[in-house]
């Protein structure tokens, strides 16, 4: 694995405290105690990875249900094997709801949600409570590390804060320009780079970037990373490890944005779209395939941008690109509810009282993830609009409230297709039958082109 440089164990004890040179020689040892907050979609593999590099490793979440299931050696993560947790548990992982129990850890890493608010605002409530919860339970020389996807600053102005205030003992978080004998504890962040349903790139081989609020905070960070990325980038300051999410995932926002726009431009010239990317993709530098759909979802490229156009205004600047490329994405899901309309009408049926299956609530295709996905708005808008809407999907038997969301709705079994006006493909499992379902559908509104290749006139692409 690669890990961080190490800059000799008798010069830092010249600068820091015992305590801190003891958990850096069991950081670089993987003999130390690591605890991960949040259990989520990244903490969860975080956990598993760390508890196979040998760390000692506690999971922490306020869900009583997933700590019990964990305990019970249960995944709750369809892609997440339970097998995978049993091995962790028999090398000491284990999970909890005691925060008390943060004091035996050496490092410390929150992957707690960072959702809008109802203003599509930043919502930093989860990093707010995750902090006050942490506070009273700090000890000298822990690295904490914030891996929540946010704007720049947020580890600095939010967390730093709450920390110093809260904890017990008068710590500080330790700064370059600190004198030797303050009583700190380290702190840094390091953006989360989860991306499921992706098998091709091993999460091991996803470098790893970290930006220490000082130099042995990001000494301390690479080395519990290095053990289990094979690469790490080090960066000069939390602002900047931050910045850089939000690069990664507006530059995605805003090139899907363009190519959305493009296929509802290429619809109007009766020219396919996905042809055109193909085409564009075969040149050899210059280009990058995106590719259209019917709206985002997930807990990153959604909410990124609007992270970052918040954070802007403080600074008197219009993010006037990035918040158009929000608008053309956030506008998909109602373009394809027109489309499921408009194909209605071309058969003499109004969408109102017809019945309707959507196929896929999930916001990519094979994974069991609902956060801000394009289906649940579809469905929403179709209901409101008067159809009568019923969803198949292989990972969600049922359905039931979220934030944004309440349709307490069963999943529709995948039999006779014929009773519906309208079969709508809006997540692309591969589980389904493409063909099947057309042959058996009245009609099939496709908004992934998961039908390539169908030649079938029941067959609406948008």
């Amino acid at each position: 694995m690669g890990t961080a440089t190490n800059p000799g164990m008798a010069t830092l004890s010249a600068v820091i405290s015992e305590s801190v040179v003891s958990r850096l020689e069991r950081i670089h040892s993987r003999t130390a105690s690591i605890g991960v907050i949040g259990l989520g979609y990244v903490g969860l593999p975080l956990t598993l990875l760390l508890s196979e590099a040998g760390f000692k490793v506690t999971g922490f979440d306020i869900d009583a249900a997933k700590v019990e299931n964990l305990e019970a050696g249960r995944s709750y993560i369809h892609r997440i094997p339970q097998t995978e947790i049993l091995r962790a548990r028999t090398q000491g992982f284990g999970a909890t709801c005691d925060f008390a129990k943060l004091v035996h850890q050496d490092a410390v890493i929150i992957c707690v949600p960072t959702p809008l608010d109802e203003h599509r605002e930043p919502d930093l409530s989860f990093i707010r409570k995750t902090a006050e919860s942490i506070a009273p339970w700090l000890v000298e020389g822990q690295i904490i590390v914030l891996e929540s996807t946010t704007y720049p600053g947020t580890t600095e102005e939010v967390l730093v804060p709450i920390l110093e205030a809260g904890n017990r003992q008068g710590l500080r978080a330790r700064r370059a320009d600190m004198h030797a004998e303050t009583r700190t504890f380290q702190i840094a962040f390091s953006p989360e780079r989860e991306d499921p349903g992706n098998d091709s790139v091993a999460r091991r081989d996803i470098p790893k970037v970290i930006g220490g609020l000082d130099p042995l905070a990001s000494e301390m960070a690479s080395g519990v990373y290095g053990a289990i990325f094979n690469r790490t980038v080090p960066v000069s300051s939390t602002a900047v490890a931050e910045m850089t999410k939000l690069l990664e995932n507006i530059y995605r926002c805003v090139n899907i944005a363009l190519v959305n726009e493009l296929k509802i431009l290429c619809l109007k010239m009766g020219i396919d779209i996905w042809e055109v990317i193909n085409a564009a993709a075969t040149k050899p530098f210059g280009f990058h395939p995106f590719y259209p759909g019917p709206g985002l979802g997930g807990h990153c490229i959604p909410i990124d941008p609007f992270y970052l156009s918040w954070k802007a205004r403080e600074w008197d600047f219009h993010t006037r690109f990035i918040e158009l490329a929000g608008e053309v994405n956030g506008a998909m899901p109602q373009f394809v509810v027109q489309s499921i309309a408009a194909a209605l009408n071309r058969h003499s049926i109004a969408l109102r009282g017809s019945r309707i299956l959507v196929l896929g609530l999930a916001y990519k295709k094979d994974i069991d993830d609902l956060r801000e996905s394009p289906s649940l708005t579809i469905i929403e808008s179709l209901q409101q609009q008067g159809a009568e809407v019923s969803y198949n999907d292989p990972y969600f038997p049922t359905v039931g409230r979220g934030r944004h969301y309440n349709l307490n709705m069963t999943c529709a079994p995948l039999t006779q297709l014929h009773t519906y006006a309208c079969i709508v493909i809006v997540t692309d499992h591969s589980d389904y039958d493409y063909k099947t379902i057309v042959q058996e559908a009245r009609l099939v509104v496709d908004t992934r082109n998961a039908t390539k290749g169908i030649d079938s006139p029941k067959i609406v692409r948008c």
